[in-house]
């Protein structure tokens, strides 16, 4: 176990740091957490406490009830200055997010908060996790005192780009998702703590399949590849060996996850055939194409004076009832399906049980707000002889309920097994 210090400075991106929060302390690491006033206004210190079930400090003046002591450690038996016991005991800290304003404090080592103050007094790795608006991000005094951060050694992360806090705005400045923070922080502890899932080999499929017409065109679906992305993300936080077969997908994964990426269904079969063999959990999140062009042109079929196109569709593998086929006593099988209204339910059930799964992942995409590449998700978890309602959330809070069922459903298969 890692201590970690958590700075949360003021931003509509301190939300996030919750998940950090929560992903740092599942993943076995004694969390602390300081904020400064300005972070109080979007998210409360309490939310912070019940997830790493110490006090959050916010004044430099603040007593610390836990006396700098991490998570699972004794209280010492007097009481030391606060930001110097925390900021000495900790083996790495973070500050995420980390405001324009926070920034230039600590580029010109101001202390007037429990933030600032013990980010100065700490000797162990630190790490910024910037957000803020793209214009922000951009402008010359804000890159000056980045750049003075990172000639101090400081790690300085690359701000996400994409829609921004303010309607309508896009660019770079937003926060880096917490799987990827918490995994730089592992990479200056030297790699990732042992977890609840160490050893554990776990393999998942993400994206869509791409079907060739011809060098140009192809046939294909709107997965963007974020759940099985959150999936694999979560399951490494958990210490699971994670192999993440990702076809077309344009988001980035973290080094702890191991990646192959792939295009069509054929060579997503081959990929996942691969890594099934040594394999204990599979999370098929893949949308794999159903059909494909019978024959595919070598070169680019001309449009002028072609009359039209005539494409005819033959099916490709069944992926995951195949994989099921060759499954071993000891492994797990979890498919998603994509339904649109009615009893989809039903339908997943029905799918489960031909497909010989121990769950099926099912969403109703007829809601657009949940449907291909949105940042939500609202899923069901059908299994033989129940169905687990998953509130809407972020795919990383749905990914996090997904995989306390496999734990579930492993728990259930252990006590069989006895």
């Amino acid at each position: 176990m890692a201590r970690v210090l958590i700075g949360v400075s003021g931003g509509i991106a301190a939300y996030k740091a919750v998940e950090l929060a929560r992903l740092a302390t599942q993943a076995g690491h004694g969390v602390r957490v300081v904020m400064t006033p300005a972070a109080g206004r979007f998210v409360g210190a309490a939310t912070f406490e019940g997830i790493t079930g110490s006090p959050v400090l916010v004044g430099e003046f603040d007593p610390d009830p836990a006396g700098g002591a991490y998570p699972g450690e004794p209280a010492p038996d007097h009481a030391p200055i606060s930001h110097l016991a925390l900021a000495e005991a900790a083996d790495a800290m973070v500050v995420a997010p980390a405001s324009a304003n926070t920034i230039a404090k600590l580029a010109g080592g101001l202390c007037d908060s429990m933030l600032t103050t013990s980010f100065l007094a700490t000797t162990a790795p630190r790490i910024i996790a910037p957000a803020m608006n793209n214009r922000m991000w951009d402008d010359a005094a804000v890159r000056a005192n980045v750049g003075t951060l990172r000639e101090r050694g400081v790690e300085v992360m690359e701000p996400g780009e994409g829609a921004l806090a303010s309607r309508g705005e896009h660019g770079a400045g937003r926060l880096p998702e917490p799987a990827e923070i918490l995994a730089a922080i592992e990479a200056k502890l030297g790699g990732a703590s042992a977890g609840p899932w160490d050893g554990l080999r776990v393999l998942v499929t993400a994206g869509g399949t791409r079907e060739a017409i011809d060098p140009v065109r192809f046939i294909g679906n709107r997965s963007s590849g974020r759940m099985g992305v959150a999936l694999a993300e979560a399951a490494a936080a958990r210490g699971a060996k994670v192999t993440l077969v990702a076809a077309n997908v344009a988001l980035s994964t973290s080094p702890r996850v191991t990646r192959v990426d792939v295009t069509s269904a054929a060579d997503l079969a081959a990929a996942t055939s691969a890594a099934f063999e040594v394999s204990d959990v599979l999370v098929m999140a893949a949308a794999v194409a159903d059909f494909r062009p019978a024959e595919s042109s070598a070169g680019k079929i001309v449009r002028e004076g072609s009359g039209g196109m005539d494409l005819h569709l033959e099916p490709t593998e069944d992926v995951l009832a195949g994989l099921s086929e060759r499954r071993r006593p000891d492994q797990l099988l979890i498919g998603f399906a994509a339904e649109h209204g009615g009893e989809f339910i039903d339908r997943a059930r029905g799918k489960l049980e031909r497909k010989g799964l121990d769950a099926i992942v099912v969403n109703d995409v007829s809601d657009a707000s949940i449907g291909f590449e949105s940042a939500d998700n609202e899923v069901t978890i059908v299994e033989r002889d129940a169905a687990h309602p998953v509130a809407r959330g972020t795919k990383d809070e749905v990914a996090e309920a997904i995989l306390d069922r496999v734990d579930a459903l492993r728990a259930r298969d252990a006590e069989k097994s006895r």
